[in-house]
């Protein structure tokens, strides 16, 4: 017989296309990666030795007999072994690392096993095929078992996959169903023509199907840095987690400070060549293969076999390289980094709980606390665990607005009454005990979760003013703080006029505070909410005025209704006569602008004297009262609305004085 050997030798190069690009796919060591090489290397091994067999049998007087017969039992056991391994990867696809994959693996071997003892006894039994110089190839009776056991795995493939049917994603779930199915109509093919051979064919097809949209690298890889992607360390990780073996690991995370600057300076492109450069440097420092690309400005390294020298050379490294300028076509500038470190041991075995570690690290070095090189040990661990118990009581507070809300009086120095409040949010009662302002405050910014809890906090003040003006308590106005978060809401200022206007509250009964901060990080979008409310009659006020944060000319161009000064101004101008004639000055110059002057933090005679002596309009501090729950809050009205201006009355409630917003 003569076999047409050319689809076989054409789907041998196609196949050495697809082995050499998955290579630099995905770097992890899955079962699934390993058992796609493992295919790649069967059907590879198949195919040559089909053409090398055939080519052997058709020149039988050129090879020596014993050469052709160990190429084609070489031959005749992986063919059909294609199969398996097509099936043992549809196993590893469908049950991933668990071990009930394991478990079906291991009875899939056994007919493989079996029949690749049935083709070592072949010499012997010549029940598959012979070959002597004579008579050339000959079939022997059980050859047809090659096919059923190729035909048997794909059958198996498919009900292994129609057995999982719900547990996969539906593209996933139409590739392992179809890729068997397209194997077996072309081997039926070239049972119909056997003088061609197609089974090399039909394994290139299924095989380019799978790497196509499951194996592809692109899912796996960074196109900028080439670099494997965030998703791609995750699944690593995770990896390594499910092992039982406990496998130590560091990993590392470097962020690029002000990464900002260079688009803005050099433009995107330049931006993307220094991204290209950068990771070029960790990859002639870091692990082969290991090293990632985080997020936009950030990148991982994750060490396994590597000792502590070895890690900490690799960032002192990067410290000393982020020391020296970059030069990216005409522009040369210089970065620094911040680093988050942690390590397995110090860490829980959930993936969540890592990545949150690491990027809680991160932000540290950010901040600086730590410095720029955080190292997350069960210390800050400890913090990070707080700070996640503090998000759930967040949301739960949040759900069923049970935040408590505490008022400080604000006494007006001109009639002597207390005819305006700061409202402030208190959390005395949770799981983990009291939790106060200057902790719950900024990680309800950092998520987000500031925004509705400030609606919550307004809702709140627009019923107990309801409550105080059924009872004919006189009180101007309450104060209620915003974040600077606040002002990245679109709708913000149709939410604040719903909310009053439910209430059926005056609206000048609300003047809506902010800090400092707030104006210099949104001034435009500040002034023109300012601008809006007041067509309402709804006041501002500036909060904390002298931390330094805020352009005067910009504040004096804005109609606040209050000026608040830091109470850090009050102590250190108190008995300080150069401060005090400062302050004064400024104080006059906000009067003349037709802005009321309050002076927070006031908790002696002293620092009452001085207030007062400077031009102060109103005063809030513990002289006066700590803030009041609103019961108390209620009476402290009704029992002061005459002359206070002689001594102070301070309120036995024992609660922690203002800090951040509410």
């Amino acid at each position: 017989m003569t076999w047409n050997i050319a689809p076989e030798v054409i789907s041998l190069v196609i196949l050495t296309i697809i082995w050499f690009y998955s290579r630099n796919g995905s770097f992890l060591p899955t079962l699934k990666n390993r058992i796609f090489q493992g295919c790649l290397l069967v059907t590879f091994g198949a195919m040559l030795t089909n053409i090398l067999s055939t080519t052997m049998i058709y020149y039988c007087d050129v090879f020596p007999v014993w050469m052709t017969w160990t190429v084609t039992m070489i031959y005749f056991v992986m063919t059909p072994l294609m199969g398996l391994a097509y099936f043992l990867y549809a196993v590893a696809v469908i049950y991933e690392e668990n071990s009930e994959g394991r478990r079906v693996i291991k009875i899939g071997l056994i007919p493989g096993a079996l029949y690749t003892i049935l083709i070592l006894l072949n010499p012997f039994t010549k029940n598959i095929f012979n070959i002597t110089v004579a008579g050339g190839y000959v079939r022997g009776s059980l050859i047809s078992v090659t096919y059923i056991v190729f035909y048997a795995y794909c059958a198996a493939s498919i009900m292994v996959t129609a057995a999982n049917y719900r547990k996969m994603d539906r593209k996933i779930r139409r590739i392992l169903a179809a890729f068997p199915v397209l194997a077996v109509l072309v081997i039926i093919v070239q049972q119909i023509f056997p003088n061609i051979i197609l089974s090399g064919s039909a394994a290139t097809c299924a095989l380019l199907i799978i790497y196509l949209h499951i194996q592809n690298k692109q899912i796996s890889m960074d196109y900028l840095t080439n670099l494997p992607n965030r998703r791609e360390l995750l699944d690593m990780l995770e990896l390594i987690l499910k092992r039982p073996s406990q496998e130590e690991f560091t990993l590392l995370v470097i962020s690029l400070r002000e990464f900002r600057n260079v688009n803005n300076t050099c433009g995107q492109q330049q931006g993307d060549k220094f991204l290209q450069e950068f990771a070029r440097f960790l990859g002639s420092i870091g692990p082969a293969g290991r090293i990632y690309r985080f997020g936009g400005d950030e990148f991982a390294i994750l060490f396994i076999d590597e000792s502590d020298e070895q890690i900490a050379d690799c960032v002192r490294t990067v410290e000393r390289r982020m020391e020296q300028p970059w030069r990216i076509g005409d522009y040369r500038f210089t970065l620094s980094t911040a680093m988050g470190i942690i390590r397995r041991s110090d860490v829980d075995s959930a993936l969540e709980h890592v990545i949150n570690a690491i990027e809680y690290a991160v932000f540290q070095a950010k901040s600086g606390r730590y410095g720029a090189i955080c190292y997350c040990n069960k210390v800050m661990l400890g913090e990070l665990q707080r700070r996640r118990e503090i998000v759930r009581i967040l949301r739960e507070k949040l759900a069923d607005q049970s935040f408590e809300m505490y008022y400080q009086p604000i006494y007006s120095v001109e009639d002597g009454q207390f005819r305006f409040a700061e409202s402030l949010m208190r959390i005395n009662h949770s799981s983990i005990g009291p939790i106060y302002p200057s902790e719950f405050i900024p990680i309800a910014e950092e998520t987000g979760l500031i925004i509705d809890i400030t609606y919550v906090a307004l809702e709140k003040v627009c019923r107990f003013i309801n409550r105080l003006l059924e009872k004919g308590i006189a009180l101007e106005s309450i104060h209620v703080n915003f974040s600077a978060v606040q002002f990245s809401q679109p709708d913000l200022k149709e939410r604040v006029l719903q909310i009053i206007e439910r209430n059926g509250i005056p609206p000048s009964a609300i003047k809506i505070e902010f800090t400092e901060s707030t104006l210099a990080e949104s001034p435009q979008t500040v002034t023109e909410f300012v601008l809006d409310m007041e067509q309402y009659g709804i006041k501002m006020g500036l909060d904390d005025f002298g931390t330094g944060y805020s352009n005067f000319a910009t504040v004096i161009g804005i109609p606040f209704g209050t000026i608040k000064v830091d109470k850090s101004i009050i102590w250190a101008s108190a008995g300080n006569h150069v401060s005090a004639s400062a302050v004064k000055n400024i104080i006059k110059t906000f009067k003349a602008l037709g802005m009321k002057v309050v002076a927070e933090g006031v908790e002696t005679e002293e620092q009452k004297e001085f207030v007062t002596e400077i031009g102060i309009d109103q005063i809030q501090g513990f002289y006066y009262s700590r803030p009041l729950p609103e019961d108390d809050m209620e009476r402290f009205m009704l029992s002061h609305n005459g002359d206070l201006g002689q001594s102070p009355v301070v309120s036995e409630v024992d609660n922690p004085s203002k800090s951040g917003s509410q």
